[in-house]
């Protein structure tokens, strides 16, 4: 059944590849990706795939253009090798940030991605937890977008009772995401107001709408990056009389200040997946810990291949 069945992994996220094979019980393919000295990349497949079903793992995460053309040439090569269909799995999808033109004069960025992709030869895509939903929208093949939210659902329960918990979305934008999970731990919801002064540039705290007060409060949101917004929330839910503050955030950028921001925040605990790799500094941080969406994607891979639903993995 799973014998033209083929799961290969780019630079980006190897570990996480190895355990989503492990979990699959396929063996992870034989295929070389490596830079020649003038920085260009070059792919070598050393595994028969012609006729194959081939599942390529491989987030655009830092450095952010160097895993997206990795994951092209890849799926050109495969392409080019006679593979059936080429799945691409993209746990974290690189610049989801840009998905609309809501200033003059630039790109939806996220579009160019998703046509790129096609172009390139892919036949499907796997990814979880998108910025924004219209991303599906941008692509003419199939996506199958899956969501961390299972995986913090069953952390957060053991944690503390329903009516201790109240979860809390960084702004209005991710309200409806915050809503769901908050559904989910039949628990309240409150939504921190915030105004952002500058690109890319951490948001000035307005205020805390809804109760927080004497309650053990979840951050959510799908993306950490320099932890500017997070953490002023976190300080506000604090002033607001929270009593324990966790985050919970599908992919951990954490770049630039962030570390330093989350060490000095009342943010107890971050908990993020393994859909971007930590470098050995970041994995040092106490306030972190990983969950791994591996057997997620292993379910998904191995239901895709045999043509079978994938509704188990939203309950």
């Amino acid at each position: 059944m799973f014998s033209r069945l083929k799961i290969f992994s780019g630079n980006a996220n190897r570990p996480l590849a190895k355990e989503v094979a492990d979990f699959a019980g396929i063996p992870l393919g034989d295929v070389e990706v490596f830079k020649f000295a003038n920085d260009e990349s070059f792919v070598k497949i050393n595994d028969n795939v012609r006729g194959a079903d081939v599942f390529i793992i491989q987030p655009t995460c830092y450095p952010v253009n160097d895993n997206l053309v990795e994951l092209l040439v890849m799926i050109d090569a495969f392409k080019r090798a006679s593979a059936q269909r080429i799945t691409c799995v993209i746990p974290y999808y690189g610049y989801a940030r840009s998905d609309k033109k809501d200033q003059p004069r630039v790109p939806v960025t996220a579009k160019l991605v998703a046509d790129l992709l096609t172009v390139a030869g892919a036949h499907r895509i796997i990814t979880i937890d998108l910025h924004a939903d219209q991303i599906q929208g941008f692509f003419n093949i199939p996506v199958d977008h899956l969501f961390s939210m299972t995986t913090f659902t069953r952390h957060f329960k053991a944690i503390a009772s329903p009516d201790e918990l109240v979860v809390v979305s960084p702004d209005s934008g991710g309200a409806n995401r915050a809503r769901t999970f908050a559904q989910r731990l039949k628990c309240d919801l409150a939504i921190g107001d915030k105004r952002r002064s500058a690109n890319n540039d951490s948001a000035e705290l307005l205020n805390i709408i809804g109760n927080v007060e004497g309650k053990t409060a979840i951050l959510f949101d799908d993306i950490i990056d320099t932890g500017g917004s997070l953490t002023k929330v976190a300080h506000a839910l604090k002033n607001k009389g929270a009593t324990r503050i966790f985050a919970a955030c599908s992919h951990g950028i954490l770049s630039g200040p962030a570390i330093q921001r989350l060490e000095e925040s009342p943010i107890e605990k971050l908990f993020i997946t393994n859909t971007v790799p930590l470098s050995e500094t970041k994995k040092a941080c106490s306030k972190i810990e990983q969950l791994s969406i591996a057997e997620m994607l292993a379910i998904a891979i191995k239901k895709i291949h045999i043509e079978e639903s994938l509704s188990i993995l939203f309950r």
